[in-house]
């Protein structure tokens, strides 16, 4: 073993108790649990065994290198990650609308609630 593969581990291991340890404290959802020690318990077999899983890959797409082969798995999973955060955003903005909707209804019947209390009196 290399030492880049060592601190890899090592990296890849921390990543992972810090993720069980945010799950632990409430901050992430299950699924977003899963799917990120899915992705690190990936990366530590890609860490441990970087050659045979490279070579793979390489038959798989049919690549020259493996490293190639690596290149393109790395990039489409960043794009899946991209698309994660675009989802989660959108969802957030259509939150932040329809929040603010009501807040608008409600304050808006508020206003003619004191208005009308004010000719009352």
């Amino acid at each position: 073993m290399y030492a880049v593969q060592y601190i890899a581990i090592v990296m890849v291991l921390a990543l992972m108790i810090y993720v069980l340890g945010r799950y632990g404290k409430k901050e992430m959802e299950w699924r977003d649990f899963l799917f990120w020690e899915a992705l690190l318990a990936g990366l530590l077999v890609v860490a441990i065994f970087p050659l045979e899983i490279a070579n793979f890959v390489k038959t798989i797409l049919g690549l020259g290198r493996g490293l190639d082969a690596l290149f393109v798995v790395a990039i489409g999973l960043a794009y899946i990650l991209v698309f994660k955060v675009y989802m989660a955003v959108d969802r957030t903005e259509r939150e932040i609308t329809e929040l603010t909707r009501k807040i608008a209804i409600e304050l808006e019947e508020i206003n003619r609630k004191l208005g009308e209390m004010e000719k009352r009196s």
